[in-house]
């Protein structure tokens, strides 16, 4: 595993633009950063992106799954001073929109910077402080004066999301902030074990799918196309999950701990995961000394849901990331989980 590189590429898909429906940077810079690491490349008409790895065998395959699409809104009105309308794409908490920067999807491939605003502080009411904005009353401001202007630039339809930078923080660096860590995280994990196995110079045991899929945040319509097409006897889905290892949350509902290496799932709202993959999960990071913990809390949900029911059923395994603040502009990771990960699923792939 070369960190610099996994880091490097970690950085690059983050700061893309890529709501669910939009994620056509993501897939490009998918295919510059594995260029020469696959065997077939099939990129379909829902924009999944599915990278072979073959092994000679006639064994059924494995799928290795990541979703390049973000949190993010969507224009749905534009009024006559120029402001944008907007519905959230995902689940986004209101508390965390106003005041925040976006960038807005414009025309002839153009991104345009923009401010989620609400009315000022000092001219709500009493009670209009006490409840929390939503996304019907909030709009984006991108600096027009009127409807015609704004509708030179961007339209109804178009997408945004947040503006994040990219930042290491904490004891060397070793904490990560940014937006859309949910879940470029996951596809920098497989983009690195593509490079790990290439490097290796031994055709893996099984048929590997790297599976880059489109629209998770609204629906996991992507990843039922791609397992429904490769037909997996095996699928390794990498996500991030939401945490609370902060202060005043008791330890029962912490879920999980940066830094303590990947959660393993053994059920969450959509999902019963395999409990041998499960185990040998857990088997295997105590053999190794590789960091991996279990995460104490069933909820959410990821392309499991869809990935597990496919073609003629499908034994799988979810491997995510702790991150704090996640769906939001300032979603924080331990870098040192990343490198758990990765090494993990390179030490249980030869055992599947």
């Amino acid at each position: 595993m070369n960190k610099e590189r996994i880091c490097k590429t970690l950085k690059k898909l983050c700061l893309l633009f890529g709501p669910s429906g939009c994620e056509d940077r993501v897939a490009d810079a998918v295919l510059e950063e594995t260029e020469g690491l696959y065997d077939e490349c099939v990129r379909d008409s829902f924009g999944n992106v599915m990278l072979k790895i073959s092994s000679g065998t006639d064994k059924a395959p494995i799928m290795l799954s990541a979703h390049m699409d973000e949190v993010g809104f969507m224009i749905s009105d534009i009024d006559e001073y120029g402001y944008l309308h907007f519905q959230n794409v995902g689940g986004i908490s209101s508390a965390v929109l106003p005041g925040r920067r976006v960038s807005v999807e414009g025309k002839k491939g153009l991104i345009l910077h923009g401010v989620i605003a609400s009315k000022a502080v000092h001219l709500q009411g009493a009670d209009e402080r006490k409840r929390p904005s939503t996304a019907e009353s909030l709009v984006i401001d991108i600096g027009a004066k009127s409807r015609y202007e704004a509708k030179q630039y961007t339209d109804e339809g178009y997408y945004a999301t947040f503006e994040s930078e990219y930042v290491e923080f904490g004891e060397n660096g070793e904490f990560i902030k940014s937006k859309a860590l949910d879940d470029r995280f996951g596809c920098a994990v497989l983009i690195e074990l593509m490079h790990n196995i290439r490097e290796a110079e031994e055709k893996p045991e099984r048929d590997m799918y790297f599976c880059f899929t489109v629209r998770e945040e609204l629906g996991l319509s992507g990843a039922l196309v791609a397992a429904n097409r490769i037909k997996p006897e095996y699928a390794i889905v990498l996500e991030t999950t939401a945490v609370s290892d902060v202060a005043g949350t008791p330890p029962s509902l912490q879920v999980a701990k940066l830094g303590e290496g990947g959660c393993v799932l053994i059920a969450d709202r959509s999902t019963i995961y395999d409990r041998e993959l499960f185990d040998l999960a857990l088997r295997t990071s105590k053999e190794s000394g590789v960091k991996c913990q279990v995460k104490k809390y069933v909820s959410g949900g990821n392309d499991s849901a869809h990935i597990h029911k496919s073609s003629h059923g499908v034994r799988t395994l979810a491997l995510s990331t702790p991150s704090r603040y996640l769906h939001s502009p300032s979603c924080v990771v331990n870098v040192n989980d990343l490198y758990s990960i990765c090494e993990l699923l390179g030490l249980i792939l030869p055992k599947l």
